[in-house]
């Protein structure tokens, strides 16, 4: 057996930052759903199974210094491209390993501590039967009692109509052996030949066509690894209760947080319905149903301490919130996996009014004349789908902060940085305030640089030439209509209302996150 095992491995994965598996995330779940989170006002550790390129794993270590973070991935082109990363950023609390699952199961690896913290991103459902075996042996094997696992996976039955579309372009790529991006390419164009020819099983299968879009449009980098892997298998929720019960987990909640609020996808019948079942597994799975989930996000914990309504008021009081936009462009109408759900305008702008203002956290919100009955569940709701909404980013306040400054978030920021000359792998920029890390366009990567370098912010017109210079530099141009504006003038009023609406719209926000 050639060392990949049938994973795909001639081209990287995506380069993607996901804030849900942050340690702050991670125990806000936990406490919406009333298990007891891990205590992060004291050292703790932090492992990600399989970190793909790695930018999570270092956003995580430079903006929490308080936790010393592991991960491990069997790629070596991984290993060495998120290694020049750490190393640039100088992260002195980051480990990243090129090791299998099986030697990390079996305990090949000398000095690893046990953990807080076990994640995993989307790879559970990639790998074959004997790794999620390993994954889980490691999990029983390194975990701590009270630790947190974030385990996401393609669900069924959210999957059931797409399965012979795998099927299919794992079979297409095998006839025309190749590059896989290349033949996830062809294989998406045959499908459209597919299409075009009204094929009985796209007809027959209406609930396709956003898959179909998607693997048009999608990134060779994303969909080569969603489709291509031999041993891809979606997974009903029962079953990985199943898998992960040797390791001694119990289900707490989903890393997704408007499910800690089931009367947002539920109804009354559906609930009732779900309650007749007297298994817990079986009855999260029956959730899947209602919802034809195709992809879980389950936070798992050894031996989940459930709370009472005090103790889970007491640590909903410690949760802060940071807004990521500008008031202005803040709104109350969310798309979930559970549909669209709109929120009261009164109790969010209320809350969105103070957060323009500053970074609050639950407690003091309650406390304002303005939400004056509002409770810290219901804020906590609140919190919750703006956090979903992107419009918010949640953290526990003293912990993210111990590294006075941000040195090394600061390190890591012009590290991506220095990454624009060569193009837009690196979409995120650290934030030391909330622990975690903010998705950022190129322009505003460029010009945060900018402003990080003059330490401060400079005049107008010297801005507006350090930027017309570092975009030649980098060989990019703004768009214009959809397609990259080639007349220098324009493109040079097109980066100056780019730059006022930075200064106007972003600026603000990165400041109030101390960023800047």
């Amino acid at each position: 057996m050639a060392w990949n095992e049938g994973y795909v491995s001639d081209i990287e994965y995506t380069n993607g930052f996901y804030s849900d598996l942050s340690p702050h995330h991670l125990n806000f779940s936990c406490i919406l759903n009333g298990v007891e989170p891990v205590p992060m006002d004291q050292p703790y550790t932090y492992f990600e199974l399989g970190f793909g390129r790695g930018l999570t794993l270092n956003v995580l270590a430079a903006t929490n210094s308080n936790g010393q973070f592991y991960g491990n991935d069997f790629n070596p082109a991984h290993v060495a491209g998120a290694r020049a990363l750490a190393a640039a950023a100088q992260l002195g609390n980051l480990t990243l390993l090129e090791n299998s699952f099986e030697e990390l199961a079996q305990g090949c690896v000398a000095g690893l501590p046990q953990f807080d913290f076990i994640t995993l991103h989307g790879i559970y459902t990639w790998v074959s039967r004997e790794n999620r075996q390993h994954i889980v042996d490691f999990i029983a094997r390194y975990l701590k009692p009270g630790g947190i696992v974030s385990l996401s996976y393609n669900a069924m039955p959210g999957w059931s109509a797409a399965l012979p579309l795998q099927r299919l372009l794992l079979e297409f790529s095998a006839s025309f052996p190749g590059r896989s991006d290349l033949q996830i390419q062809a294989g998406a164009a045959y499908v459209q030949q597919l299409q075009n020819l009204q094929a009985g099983y796209i007809t027959a299968n209406p609930a396709l066509a956003p898959r179909l879009n998607a693997l048009a449009d999608s990134d060779p980098h994303y969909s080569v690894h969603e489709y291509l892997n031999q041993d891809w298998e979606p997974l009903y929720h029962a079953d990985v209760m199943r898998d992960v019960a040797r390791a001694k987990l119990d289900f707490a909640g989903s890393s997704d947080l408007p499910f800690a609020f089931p009367e947002l996808y539920l109804n009354a019948d559906q609930q009732a319905t779900i309650d007749l079942l007297p298994d817990a597994a079986m009855r999260e799975t029956m959730k899947d149903y209602f919802l034809n989930t195709s992809f879980r996000k389950d936070v798992l914990v050894r031996g989940a301490r459930r709370m009472g309504a005090v103790r889970q008021a007491e640590c909903l009081a410690g949760v802060h919130l940071a807004m990521l936009v500008p008031r202005a462009q803040m709104a109350f109408t969310f798309q979930t996996k559970a549909g669209t759900i709109t929120g009261n305008e009164q109790v969010y702008g209320a809350v969105c009014d103070a957060l323009a203002l500053r970074p609050h956290s639950l407690a003091e919100l309650a406390a304002l004349e303005s939400l004056q009955g509002q409770s810290l569940q219901s804020l906590a709701e609140v919190a919750a789908m703006l956090v979903t909404g992107s419009q918010v980013v949640m953290y526990f306040r003293g912990e993210a902060q111990a590294d006075s400054g941000g040195i090394t978030a600061h390190r890591l920021n012009q590290a991506i940085a220095a990454q624009l000359r060569y193009g837009d792998d690196y979409r995120t920029l650290c934030c030391p305030l909330t622990g975690s890390g903010i998705e950022t366009e190129f322009i505003d990567r460029l010009l945060f640089s900018l402003l990080t370098q003059d330490r401060g912010q400079p005049e107008l017109a010297h801005l507006q030439a350090q930027a017309a210079d570092a975009m030649a530099r980098c060989g990019r141009r703004l768009l214009k209509d959809g397609a990259a504006c080639a007349d220098d003038q324009a493109h040079q009023l097109l980066l100056d209302g780019a730059i006022d609406a930075f200064l106007r719209d972003k600026l603000p926000v990165l400041k109030q996150l101390r960023m800047l």
